[in-house]
């Protein structure tokens, strides 16, 4: 449902941010020239958004661009004298799952009425939400998982992100393959120590005999996974030792993700951006000390904002003319760098 900050004038030129996700996308819709001291309205509530789908993966590839165009879409749509003067989309999936980003680019940009577009995989969006701009190194975990380590200009190292199958280390997708691996074995009487991850995964998913029919055959099982992963930390929130080890072992995980994406020739800067991240406890814990293991030098840093953020201010930067360089296969625009 959309949500408008009221007392933020209707008129006037906007910039628009887009993050696609495995469980879902966001967009944010702020004034181009952001009004302070607007009276009742929060200098932090300036901001339109909307909620919608997460992505599929099927035989043609990835639906990110359906999703984004469809929101580009639902904001012109919703808010018809909100003129774009930029657009900045941060998109699972994009450098992997998409044949064309640069047909995808003209098409959002066509969607958008002509204003300049940023596209971005969303390990860069996470990035610029993350540090505000400066150059580092940001893990992005939700669904996937992918770092990137950037100065934003010339240099750009991509660990991860290569999709559940095989991939997204300690990613909401990965904890609920390794929550599920954990409940069949008890199912099938070869352990006996995930009863509680079992019968949550009954709940959520139906009977275990159910679950290849459930699961392997969707175009969004990855979504469906990582919802599974809310679960699994509830459980080890509360003391469940299987949980717990397996969060214990995704936090890990990203950690060292992380620790991969540090560039000899970028600050060593770091943080962590996404929803696994709401999970706080056993995950946090151990993504906290592997990273300091495996980076002594490198400084973790909490995140100044979130991936929407991020695109945000990738849309700032389009409108302006300054955002960063097309660099494939991490960043597209049909804008030069100003």
């Amino acid at each position: 449902m959309a949500q408008f900050v009221q007392g933020i004038s209707e008129s006037g030129r906007w910039v628009l941010g887009i993050d696609v996700g495995g469980t879902g996308s966001r967009v944010a819709l702020e004034p181009l020239e952001v009004p302070r001291g607007v009276p009742g309205v929060p200098d932090g509530a300036r901001r339109r958004v909307l909620e919608g789908g997460r992505v599929a993966v099927a035989s043609a590839g990835s639906s990110a661009p359906d999703v984004a165009a469809a929101l580009i879409g639902r904001v012109r749509a919703e808010w018809p004298d909100a003129a774009l003067a930029g657009v900045g989309i941060g998109a699972t999936g994009l450098a992997s799952l998409v044949s064309s980003p640069d047909a995808v680019l003209d098409r959002l940009a066509d969607a958008a009425g002509g204003a300049p577009v940023s596209l971005a995989i969303d390990a860069v969006t996470a990035h610029l939400g993350a540090l505000g701009g400066r150059g580092g190194a940001v893990v992005a975990v939700g669904t996937g998982a992918i770092a990137i380590g950037t100065d934003l200009r010339s240099r750009w190292k991509r660990v991860g992100g290569w999709g559940h199958l095989f991939d997204d280390r300690g990613s909401g997708a990965w904890i609920g393959i390794e929550a599920l691996t954990a409940a069949i074995r008890t199912h099938d009487g070869v352990t006996t120590d995930a009863a509680a991850l079992l019968a949550a995964a009954v709940e959520r998913f139906g009977p275990a005999p159910s679950w290849p029919g459930r699961l392997l055959t969707l175009d969004d099982r990855a979504g469906l996974l990582a919802g599974f992963a809310t679960d699994v930390a509830g459980l080890a929130a509360s003391g469940d030792h299987v949980a717990s080890g397996i969060m214990r072992r995704a936090g890990a995980e990203v950690a060292a993700t992380l620790a991969a994406a540090l560039d000899p020739e970028v600050p060593p800067l770091a943080a962590g951006a996404g929803g696994v991240f709401a999970a706080g406890g056993d995950f946090t814990a151990a993504f906290v000390t592997e990273f300091a293991r495996l980076a002594p030098r490198a400084a973790l840093v909490d995140p100044a904002g979130t991936p929407l953020d991020g695109a945000v201010r990738l849309a700032r930067l389009a409108a302006a003319g300054g955002a960063p360089e097309g660099h494939p296969p991490f960043l597209w625009s049909t804008v030069a760098a100003g």
